[in-house]
């Protein structure tokens, strides 16, 4: 069975298509399916909500982008192409109609996520292949960040904070790059949204667990400027490290970012800042990365 799943989110909208076997049989197995075609497309949507509307031109690029899509899935003879948004769409003051003219337009449906759910696929996504134990898993999207508390026997408490490596860099970058003094700015702003987010006691853990591009982004940039192989944990002093280069050698720093993650140049280091700020505020040393998120969890929990 050849499915596919369009994530739409703050800055990328993309296409991964699955050949599933087995069900949940296979899922069982701890081998479900296999990526078949991972296609990717900057839409930029967050770049289009001005005083929280969604506006005309970001709905019709929406749409535009999502519809080639489809018509690749087609292309490719998925039998089925579920359609999931994130915080774009979600925290837009008009998400609803906003949708209805996106799903009209491309005639199928677009599921916006609430923040539960966002958080819940993620841990279905990210408990593929492995148990995970008590801690924290930690996603840093384009537009806003999850946290979700894990306990042996799943996920449990989850808040979503509504600040993204897209939307800091937006709101917090005059150019290109983050310069140090930006990043100093981000990472207040972001632990004003944790004060603003009450106890933060479910969520301590000196180990976490990490899904999404901007994690694994960090592993890529470790790898380009150490010229190793991509670690597969992000501790406190690794991210350390990447600030005091781009403190040092704004110029090697930009070289090595450009390298490790061309698509994400802009937010790449705003992501990395609010990483750094999530880790000092729940106490986390170590962050292991996950190999699969959000999109692989949609697949397993909606649509087999």
């Amino acid at each position: 069975m050849r499915l596919g799943v369009i994530d739409c989110g703050s800055n990328s909208v993309r296409l991964v298509v699955y050949e599933v076997k087995g069900g949940r049989e296979g899922r069982r197995e701890g081998k479900p399916f296999r990526t078949l075609v991972d296609e990717k497309k900057m839409a930029g949507l967050s770049s289009y909500v001005e005083d929280g509307v969604l506006t005309a031109g970001g709905i019709d690029k929406a749409a535009s982008v999502l519809g080639d899509l489809l018509r690749l899935a087609d292309n490719l003879k998925c039998e089925h192409v579920g359609i999931f948004a994130t915080a774009v769409l979600r925290n837009c003051a008009n998400s609803r109609a906003a949708t209805q003219i996106i799903e009209e337009a491309i005639d199928h449906k677009v599921h916006v996520l609430s923040a539960e759910e966002e958080a819940h696929l993620g841990f279905v996504g990210a408990s593929i292949g492995r148990d995970l134990d008590a801690g924290t898993l930690i996603d840093i999207g384009g537009g806003s960040a999850e946290l979700t508390a894990l306990r042996p026997d799943g996920d449990h408490a989850g808040i979503s904070l509504p600040g993204g490596c897209v939307a800091f860099y937006a709101r917090y970058v005059r150019l290109v790059m983050p310069t140090v003094e930006e990043c100093r700015t981000m990472a207040e702003a972001f632990n004003e949204l944790l004060n603003e987010a009450g106890d933060l006691t479910p969520y301590r853990t000196p180990d976490a667990f990490g899904i999404g591009g901007s994690l694994r982004a960090v592993s890529k940039l470790l790898a380009q400027v150490r010229e190793s192989e991509r670690p597969t944990t992000v501790t406190r002093e690794d991210i350390d490290e990447l600030f005091a280069l781009l403190e040092r050698d704004p110029s090697a720093y930009a070289h090595a970012v450009v390298k490790a993650a061309p698509d994400r140049v802009h937010s790449l280091t705003p992501g990395m800042a609010i990483a750094r700020t999530l880790m000092e505020r729940l106490d986390v040393q170590k962050i292991t990365l996950c190999k699969h998120g959000i999109r692989e969890g949609y697949l397993l929990d909606r649509m087999l």
